[in-house]
């Protein structure tokens, strides 16, 4: 048996994914799935996420992100590999414009 290593993705989702329910939805998932991270709206109108979780995992994660909630469209998605940083649950961050 091999031992499943964990990932860390920064991913910045473009489109329309704010006012839609992404982040919240997003969490849903990530809690489903068992992703550890964050995620909050960017001033950008962009969606930024940090995201940890066992590679398998985190391409179920990343296909539901570059997909969304229904109202939702996502026209771009940058994913920055990063080190781990054994993030604990997923957290809904309110920025501060």
């Amino acid at each position: 048996m091999t031992t499943k290593s964990i990932v860390h993705k920064e991913i910045i989702v473009r489109g329309r994914v704010q006012g839609v329910g992404y982040r919240a939805n997003a969490k849903h998932m990530a809690d489903l799935l068992g992703v550890q991270g964050q995620i909050k709206n960017m001033p950008d109108k962009a969606v930024w996420i940090l995201a940890e979780a066992e590679e398998t995992v985190m391409e179920e994660f990343l296909t539901w992100c570059r997909k969304g909630p229904a109202m939702a469209k996502v026209t771009e998605m940058e994913i920055i590999v990063g080190p781990v940083l054994q993030v604990v649950g997923f957290t809904i961050l309110h920025s501060a414009d």
